[in-house]
């Protein structure tokens, strides 16, 4: 966990450090060899979180899957036919969970190449 602390520290260290996109030198709207490097950076970042979301997709699936396994199972009880209504309304919001999951990976994705495209914009 502290790995991700400082990553975060640093990043915010750097966004601030570049919020003057336009050096002493250079014209107003120029992007600078070290802005577009800030972005290409900031992009491949969005793109790991992207990925992570991603990885949350992939572990809903695998719940998901046991969980059908359970729903499957020939409760005859009604404490196992209970149990069973519980784990179907669980699946049922889990997939909806992982639905949005998949609709966050896309905006993630979006955001991504937003940030690669507009170099002139500081921070995230």
């Amino acid at each position: 966990m502290s790995s991700g602390t400082s990553r975060i520290s640093t990043i915010g260290s750097n966004s601030n450090s570049n919020s003057n996109s336009a050096g002493a030198g250079a014209p107003a709207g120029a992007v600078l060899a070290s802005d577009a490097a800030a972005c290409a950076s900031r992009s491949y970042e969005v793109q790991q979180l992207a990925a992570r979301v991603a990885a949350c997709v992939d572990h809903a699936d695998a719940v998901l899957a046991q969980l059908v396994r359970v729903e499957l199972q020939g409760w005859q009880s009604p404490a196992g036919r209970a149990y069973r209504t519980s784990v179907s309304l669980q699946a049922a919001a889990l997939a909806r969970s992982r639905t949005a999951l998949q609709e966050a990976v896309a905006a993630v994705l979006r955001h991504a190449q937003n940030v690669a495209v507009s170099p002139g914009r500081p921070g995230y």
